[in-house]
C-alpha cells in the first residue's frame, strides 16, 4: 500500500468498537431494576441494601459489557469511571436526604414567631415558645470566638511560613497538628477546669473560650497553605526595593492571600457553630434571653436542639428540635456561600 493510501484512510477504521454514550445510563437503569429485583425477592425491607446492590451490579455490569464489547483495557478505565460515580452518589445521596429530612421536619413550626421569641416560660413539651435566645447566643459565642480564635491562627500561620525557623516552629507545627484532633470535649473540660479553680458559674464567653480553642488549629493550617501559594517573586520584589519585611507581609503578602485566608476563617467558624459538648459543659443553656456572655447561664442552638429532643416524646419538642436543626444548617450553608464570594472576589484578577 503506498503512503498515500495510507493517508486517504479513514480516522476511524483503525478505532475497535465503541460502546455508545447512552450506554452507562443504561447500564444504571438495569441495575437498579435488578436491584430492586433482587431486594424484593430476597425480603430486605432497607432501600439502602437495594441501592448498594444496585451499586455493585452497576461496577460488574460496566465492567463486562465493556470487556466484551471494547476490550479489558478500556473495560478498566470504565470500571474507574463506574466506580467514581458511585463513590459520588454514596456521598451525596445521605446528604440529600440529611437536608430533604430535615427541611420536611423543620419548616413546620419554622416561622418569624419561632425565630422572634424564646422559650421563657414555656415548658419543654408545650405548643409555642422559639429559639430567639439560642439563636441570639450562639452569635455572641461564635463571634467571641472568631474574635479570638481568627487573630491568633493568622498571626502563627504568617510566623509558621515567613519567619518559623528551628525547633521552636517544629514544637508550634506539632502542637498545632495536635490540636486539630483534639475532640471537643476535652477543649470543654479544659476551660472548665480552670472555672472550677476560680469557682465561677456557667457563662457565655466560657463557651467561646472552647470553641476558639477548637478554631484556631483549623484558621492556621487553612492559612499557612494560603501563605505558601503567594509567589516569592513578589516578597523578593517588595525587599529589592528596600521595603521592611513586616511591611512586605502586611501590604504585599496578606493582600495576594486575602480571599483564601477569610474563605478558611469563615469554614471554621462554620465548623465550631454546630459543637454541642463544650457548651453542655460551659454554657448549661437558659430557656430566658440572656444578651450578656459575661454572666449568666446562656442558650446555644446546638444545645437547643439536644435539650428539645430530650423532650421528644412531646410532639412539640420534637417539631422545635428540628426547626432548630434547619436554622443551624441554613447558617453554616450562608456562612459557606459567604466564604465562596468572598474567594471570588478577593481572587487574583488576571488581565486578558
Amino acid at each position: 500500500m503506498s503512503h498515500a493510501a495510507v493517508m486517504t484512510k479513514k480516522p476511524g477504521s483503525l478505532q475497535g468498537a465503541r460502546l455508545p454514550k447512552w450506554s452507562p445510563w443504561a447500564l444504571a437503569a438495569a441495575s437498579a431494576a435488578l436491584g430492586i429485583g433482587i431486594g424484593v425477592v430476597a425480603g430486605l425491607d432497607s432501600r439502602v441494601q437495594w441501592g448498594l446492590i444496585a451499586a455493585i451490579l452497576f461496577v460488574v455490569l460496566t465492567f463486562g459489557v465493556a470487556a466484551k464489547v471494547e476490550g479489558k483495557r478500556q473495560a478498566k478505565d470504565r470500571i474507574a469511571t463506574a466506580l467514581v460515580w458511585v463513590a459520588f452518589l454514596l456521598a451525596v445521596v445521605p446528604l440529600a436526604s440529611l437536608i430533604w429530612e430535615t427541611v420536611e421536619r423543620g419548616i413546620k413550626v419554622l416561622d418569624v414567631y419561632f425565630l422572634t421569641h424564646s422559650m421563657g416560660v414555656v415548658a419543654d413539651t408545650d405548643v409555642g415558645g422559639g429559639a430567639y435566645a439560642a439563636i441570639l447566643g450562639s452569635l455572641e459565642q461564635v463571634g467571641l470566638a472568631t474574635l479570638i480564635g481568627a487573630p491568633i491562627g493568622v498571626l502563627t500561620a504568617i510566623y509558621l511560613v515567613e519567619y518559623g525557623r528551628g525547633s521552636l516552629a517544629k514544637a508550634v507545627t506539632f502542637f498545632v497538628d495536635v490540636m486539630t484532633g483534639i475532640p471537643s470535649i476535652v477543649a470543654g473540660l479544659f476551660i472548665l477546669s480552670i472555672m472550677l479553680i476560680f469557682e465561677m458559674q456557667p457563662f457565655g464567653f466560657a463557651g467561646s473560650l472552647a470553641l476558639a480553642i477548637l478554631m484556631m488549629p483549623v484558621v492556621v493550617r487553612s492559612t499557612e497553605e494560603m501563605l505558601k501559594l503567594v509567589p516569592n517573586e513578589l516578597r523578593e520584589a517588595s525587599l529589592a526595593l528596600g521595603v521592611p519585611k513586616w511591611r512586605t507581609i502586611l501590604k504585599v503578602v496578606l493582600p495576594t492571600a486575602i480571599g483564601g485566608i477569610t474563605t478558611g476563617i469563615m469554614l471554621s467558624v462554620a465548623r465550631i457553630a454546630g459543637e454541642t459538648a463544650p457548651v453542655l459543659l460551659l454554657v448549661f443553656g437558659n430557656p430566658f434571653i440572656n444578651a450578656n456572655p459575661f454572666e449568666g447561664a446562656q442558650a446555644s442552638l446546638p444545645l437547643f436542639i439536644y435539650q428539645q429532643y430530650q423532650q421528644s416524646q412531646s410532639e412539640a419538642a420534637y417539631d422545635r428540635a428540628w426547626a432548630a436543626s434547619l436554622t443551624l444548617i441554613a447558617f453554616v450553608m450562608i456562612l459557606n456561600l459567604l466564604a465562596r464570594g468572598i474567594a471570588r472576589w478577593k481572587a487574583p484578577k488576571t488581565g486578558r
